[in-house]
């Protein structure tokens, strides 16, 4: 009976309220500015390589289409939180229901996702042309780029599926403020009031198939690409080795702020909730501010259609 009475004392929350950083209370206009600046460079930069690549037939190639598309999951990325954050900044607090909070997690790591899948065909694009090249134009064809897109969104949305859905069965009563900036995963969890040792498990378990099956394809892939490379000779080889180093660049910074997010969030218990945010910031924004900046600078044909917009040539 005792029990009974208890549970019927207990509030559910379905609203929260997202804090930013907690601990910046008194400072976080001042974190309004460089946040603010860094989305305004993330738009243009992104922005920039999506119009060059749209507005130049030349660039129309599988590879050219590949990096426009992760210029856009970038900037969709990014809007999908920094606004919202931004806001949070000027106005302390922010309030999100449950439902919205659920929404914004699921685009959040779709997202991710999206990124890591866009990296994946990019290998697969790059394996055809230099493994492949008498195939390419017949496998790397515009329908089939459309039907890779398609089955990468439907990965995301597969992955992600399973831990939204986990997530809106909890029930959270310990308190409705997230004291973080975005409704990430594990701070949403740390409200809850039940067990959800489950949540955590299946999180962990897609986490790490997606991580090894990422990395294991992209492994394999460029060290196909790299042996097939060096048996090229001249400058057609320079061009094969260099054109590759720029895709590997991107994808050690993506994986290696993924990893590090994920590493240390589990294993620095002892660090603040401000330090978990910003190390947030750094996985999921960092990438779509150097992304584009990458392949602007290291990708001949794009640099050089940059320098002309801009009236450089």
């Amino acid at each position: 009976m005792a029990d009974v009475l208890n549970n019927s004392l207990v509030h559910y929350y379905q609203d929260f309220i997202l804090l930013g950083f907690p601990g910046f209370h008194e400072s976080r206009r001042l974190l309004f500015i460089p946040f603010f600046l860094a989305y305004l460079a993330i738009l243009f930069a992104n922005s920039v390589i999506i119009h060059v690549v749209r507005t130049e037939s030349s660039l129309h190639a599988p590879m050219y289409v590949l990096i426009s598309l992760l210029s856009a999951v970038n900037i969709c990325s990014t809007t999908n939180i920094i606004p919202q954050m931004l806001l949070g900044l000027l106005l302390h607090q922010i309030h999100i229901s449950l439902v919205g909070c659920l929404i914004q997690m699921f685009f959040i790591y779709a997202q991710v996702l999206m990124d890591c899948s866009i990296l994946l065909m990019m290998a697969l694009d790059r394996y055809i042309a230099i493994c492949k090249p008498l195939r390419y134009s017949n496998i790397m064809t515009r329908n089939n780029l459309i039907l890779l897109t398609m089955a990468s969104l439907a990965r995301s949305i597969l992955i992600i599926s399973p831990i939204i859905y986990l997530a809106s069965r909890v029930q959270f009563c310990k308190s409705n403020v997230i004291p973080h900036f975005a409704c990430e995963h594990m701070a949403l969890m740390s409200l809850s009031c039940g067990n959800i040792s489950k949540n955590k498990l299946v999180g962990l378990t897609l986490r790490v198939i997606c991580l090894l099956f990422d990395i294991s394809f992209l492994f394999i892939s460029y060290t196909c690409i790299m042996r097939a490379a060096f048996t090229i000779s001249g400058a057609t080889r320079q061009k094969t080795l260099h054109t590759c180093g720029t895709h590997i660049l991107v994808i050690l910074i993506v994986f290696f702020f993924r990893l590090t997010s994920s590493i240390v969030y589990r294993v620095s218990r002892s660090a603040s909730q401000d330090t978990h945010n910003f190390i947030t910031v750094i996985y999921l924004f960092v990438p779509a501010l150097i992304n584009p900046l990458i392949y602007g600078f290291r990708t001949t044909e794009i640099r050089h259609r940059i320098l002309k917009l801009f009236n450089f040539l």
